[in-house]
C-alpha cells in the first residue's frame, strides 16, 4: 500500500527517518484495521491518521531523551561561556590591587 504524500514532511518535522515513518504508518494501518474492522472507510482513515500521529509523537519523545554524553558537553559549554567573565573579573581585581598598592 502506498504511504501518504505528507509522510516525509511528518518524518522531517519529528526528526525521524522516512523509513521509520513508513513503519509507523504500517503499524497505524494494522491498528485501524483491528479497531474498525473495515478497510478504506472514512472512519478507518481517521483512526489510522490519529494513530500515526500518536506513534510519531512517541517516537519523537523517545529520540529527544538526553544522552549521557550530552551532560559533559553542556557543562563544558557552560564553562567556556563563563571564561570571558572570569577573565574580566580577574583583570578588574588586578587593577584594583594595583591602584590600592600605590
Amino acid at each position: 500500500m502506498k504511504s501518504p504524500m505528507i509522510l516525509p514532511w511528518i518524518a522531517r518535522k519529528a526528526g525521524i527517518s522516512e523509513e521509520r515513518a513508513e513503519e509507523l504508518w504500517r503499524d497505524a494501518l494494522c491498528y485501524a484495521t483491528e479497531k474498525t474492522g473495515w478497510v478504506g472507510t472514512s472512519e478507518y482513515w481517521e483512526v489510522a491518521e490519529k494513530r500515526l500521529l500518536k506513534l510519531v509523537e512517541r517516537e519523537k519523545q523517545a529520540c529527544c531523551l538526553p544522552t549521557p554524553q550530552l551532560g559533559w558537553m553542556v557543562r563544558l559549554q557552560s564553562r567556556l561561556a563563563h571564561l570571558p567573565l572570569l577573565a574580566a573579573q580577574s583583570w578588574s581585581v588586578a587593577c584594583v590591587r594595583q591602584l590600592t598598592a600605590r
